[in-house]
């Protein structure tokens, strides 16, 4: 009698969250987290891995408190290092647990992240695509009880980066809420080290789209409603840091950005 061959592992999604004093809004955020889990059950397995960086309000002790039966993994920093080095710690953490069918979410700790969204950006997936964005820039997303200077900055940075950098057919540079094929985060550990990022600050994404871009990856974007009401406490957004760090980011990126490395092969549909 012939053994039957065991089931197929179920693909895994990694939902990678840096968290800086983010203890109020936790319990909200691991809910969502626990619904996405409940919806995905019978396609993916769910897991969250938050990187807590320097957080002096109890957030990693909240975060065990509230996980119940989501797979939860905390990382910490015991000092501030940012949120370039916080997400570079989260993927050196994932390089020797992805295999090719996993995808990693990217997304804010402070719950302007929406789950219907992400729910959206894993369609794109089945469509081919290696990256999808969430973009507040597309028809049908938005800005709304976000501070004008923020507002600014968020254009402002869009659209210098685009020049400067010569990427097209884009339209956020510098969100959180992204979504990642396990392959193509391999590819970039290779040619850059398991961490990827170099930059520290905010200007991380920015930095970590244009690799991307330069390793071909497909990108696709969808809208996201960003409402900034959601949010219990202050951005940790520093403006005059981000737009420090954003200048900086010219100059370390010297030796990977686009140069020759051709255009990004994106669809904002």
């Amino acid at each position: 009698m012939t053994q039957a061959a065991p089931a197929a592992r179920r693909p895994r999604l990694f939902v990678l969250v840096p968290v800086l004093d983010e203890a109020p809004n936790i319990p909200r955020l691991l809910a969502n987290l626990s619904s996405l889990a409940a919806r995905l059950h019978e396609e993916m397995e769910c897991r969250a891995v938050f990187v807590d960086d320097g957080s002096t309000d109890g957030t990693t002790e909240r975060i065990r408190e509230e996980a119940r039966s989501l797979g939860v993994e905390v990382l910490r920093h015991e000092v501030n290092q940012g949120p370039g080095r916080a997400f570079a710690t989260g993927f050196r953490h994932l390089a020797t647990q992805l295999e090719d069918a996993d995808w990693v979410a990217t997304m804010e700790g402070d719950n302007t992240s929406r789950v219907e969204t992400l729910l959206q950006m894993l369609v794109r997936r089945q469509e081919g695509f290696e990256v999808v964005l969430a973009s507040p820039y597309m028809y049908g997303g938005g800005l709304t009880n976000t501070s004008l200077v923020r507002v600014l900055l968020s254009h402002g940075a869009n659209s210098l980066i685009k020049e400067l950098l010569g990427i097209h057919g884009i339209l956020t540079m510098s969100s959180f809420f992204r979504l990642y094929a396990a392959p193509v985060l391999r590819r970039l550990q290779a040619r850059y080290g398991a961490g990827i990022l170099e930059t520290p600050g905010f200007e991380c994404m920015v930095e970590l789209l244009a690799k991307l871009i330069g390793e071909g990856a497909t990108i696709s974007e969808v809208a996201m409603p960003l409402d900034g009401s959601q949010r219990l406490g202050q951005s940790k957004m520093k403006v005059t840091r981000t737009i420090r760090g954003y200048l900086r980011l010219f100059w370390v990126g010297r030796h990977w950005r686009l140069g020759g490395g051709g255009r990004p092969r994106a669809s904002s549909s």
